[in-house]
This record gives C-alpha cells, structure tokens and sequence, in this order.
C-alpha cells in the first residue's frame, strides 16, 4: 500500500496535497463518496463475484467495529475510530457482538482476588 501511496504522489506532482489521510483520493484530498462506491466499491463486488449479495459500503464500518472488539480492544478507543459522539451510541450499537465479555471480566475479578 505505501509503494501505491508513494507512486500516486510522484504522478500527481504539485498537485499532491498532503493530507496525512489512510485512503487519499489520487491528488491526497479525502476521496468522493460516490466516486468510492461506483468506481471502485461496485467493481470490487463484481470482481469477487459478491454484486448480488447485498453487501453495503457500510459493512466494512460494521466488520472494522466488531473485529476490533471483538480482539478485547477498549471501546473508548472503537469509538474515536468510528467518529461516535459518545460511548453510549458505540456500545448502543455493537455491545451485542461481546457477550463474552461477561466472562472475561468474571475471569479478571477471579485472578484479582485469588
């Protein structure tokens, strides 16, 4: 990806703006929504020979959000990934893919005190 990264920045010369942004656009500016969802989302789809089967741009943000706390990372930390105003509406929406996290907690509280 860095390779990729670097030639892009060589073919867009002074038009490159230095954003410091994970997925920049061809000239470094944030990438247009709908130039990612029909360029580029659409064809990934049909390429992998998923176009019929309902994924939507907004999975990958949900998959991101359960991986990760799923991997026992703080939710303090998914939330400022996600861009969540507040925990409440990060743990509102995905505390549902950690119910195992009782048992963790339970396993902490035992090893403290044994």
């Amino acid at each position: 990806m860095r390779q990729r990264g670097v030639a892009e920045r060589l073919r867009a010369g002074a038009k490159w703006e230095d954003m410091e942004l994970v997925f920049p656009n061809r000239v470094g500016k944030p990438m247009d929504a709908n130039n990612l969802y029909h360029r580029d989302w659409k064809n990934l789809l049909e390429r992998a020979g998923l176009s019929d089967q309902g994924f939507t741009f907004h999975a990958l943000r949900h998959t991101f959000a359960t991986t990760l706390l799923r991997q026992n990372v703080n939710p303090k930390i998914v939330q400022h990934q996600l861009g969540h105003a507040t925990i409440s509406q990060t743990m509102d929406t995905y505390s549902h893919v950690m119910p195992e996290m009782g048992d963790i907690a339970a396993d902490a509280l035992e090893a403290a005190l044994s």
